[in-house]
């Protein structure tokens, strides 16, 4: 059984973007693979290193996320990066492979670098040695525990990519020793945000939660961009620029030819247009947050489950290491 590798860093609890990006996409393999799934708290690190607080925080809501989205933990083993002390030394043996020129032309890390810089000022200044690293972090999470298959959204490509240049780099100096890793999009890798926004993301405030209660969705449905040029209610619209039958789309909405065709034809208002998808995401967020209320009302559980994952998870890295280390001539006590 081939294995997969995925996970999130925990900045904040996930939305629908990461659920059609990445998550409904794991659930449906975790039943093929043997499915590991990171907290990436060291990663998170990199960029929230003077809040760890809030890294720590949100490890316990990413796991209620998984399990409540429909992550199995028969199935799948859910575990903390930090407690995996073999990926941090495989991070330093990789370091040695990847020049900094390499990370700079990565295209995720110099579209992160320009934001930083934009934010921050002189862009060697606002960059930190863990942050352009980040790739070899991702690497070396990836082949710690033998990763065949890695579920990823658009953005994270060219990780894996430079993941397997690493690979083939390490096996042609110590020889065989890493399978090289592929990457497996979902069929929706990109999900847009409620503001039009080509990605749906935390910081950029147009995200619906998993966890977002029918309060917090009305008002940001109630907010969503609709066609500019249809200014009164029966007005004809263009539905393929609009976020709302966008959603309608995304929540496979059986009506949705009839949203089409009355939007086309300005017999449909925005604002009950918007009602109905409310009451569209109401319906299909329903069951996860009926999960996701019982891991809040059995913690113990959850804990049990993280420690279980966390174990399988440093069993097997600790059987890839005593392979890395033999091939790299460093197994003095072995």
């Amino acid at each position: 059984m081939k294995t997969i590798i995925t996970g999130d860093r925990p900045t904040g609890r996930l939305h629908l973007g990461h659920y059609f990006g990445s998550l409904e996409n794991r659930v449906k393999m975790q039943y093929d693979y043997d499915t590991y799934i990171l907290i990436a708290d060291v990663q998170a690190l990199t960029d929230n290193f003077e809040n760890p607080e809030k890294v720590r925080n949100n490890v316990h809501e990413l796991v209620l996320d998984y399990l409540a989205a429909g992550i199995d933990p028969k199935h799948t083993h859910i575990y903390i990066q930090s407690y995996i002390p073999e990926v941090a030394e495989l991070t330093v043996y990789f370091s040695n492979l990847v020049t900094v020129s390499r990370l700079y032309r990565n295209p995720t890390t110099k579209h992160e670098v320009g934001q930083k810089t934009e934010l921050f000022g002189t862009e060697g200044e606002s960059i930190t040695y863990g942050f352009l690293g980040y790739p070899v972090s991702q690497a070396a999470d990836i082949t710690a525990l033998d990763g065949d298959i890695v579920p990823v959204g658009e953005d994270q490509v060219p990780h894996i990519e430079q993941t397997r240049e690493i690979v083939r780099k390490f096996n042609a100096i110590y020889g065989p020793t890493f399978k090289e890793p592929e990457a497996v999009l979902s069929s929706n890798p990109r999900i847009k945000g409620l503001d039009g926004n080509d990605k749906m993301g935390k910081s950029l405030g147009n995200a619906i939660y998993l966890a977002d209660d029918e309060e917090a969705i009305t008002k940001k449905v109630m907010g969503a961009i609709t066609d500019p040029n249809k200014i009164k209610k029966d007005d004809p619209a263009n539905p393929e620029i609009c976020m709302v039958y966008y959603y309608h789309k995304l929540l496979k909405n059986p009506n949705l030819d009839t949203v089409c065709k009355e939007c086309k034809a300005g017999c449909r208002g925005c604002v009950a247009c918007k009602r109905e998808l409310i009451q569209l995401m109401l319906a299909f967020l329903k069951p996860i947050q009926e999960k996701r209320k019982y891991y809040e009302d059995h913690p113990e559980e959850v804990k049990k489950i993280l420690e279980e994952g966390t174990e399988a998870a440093r069993i097997r890295a600790k059987e890839v290491m005593k392979r890395v280390r033999k091939n790299m001539k460093l197994d003095y006590f072995e």
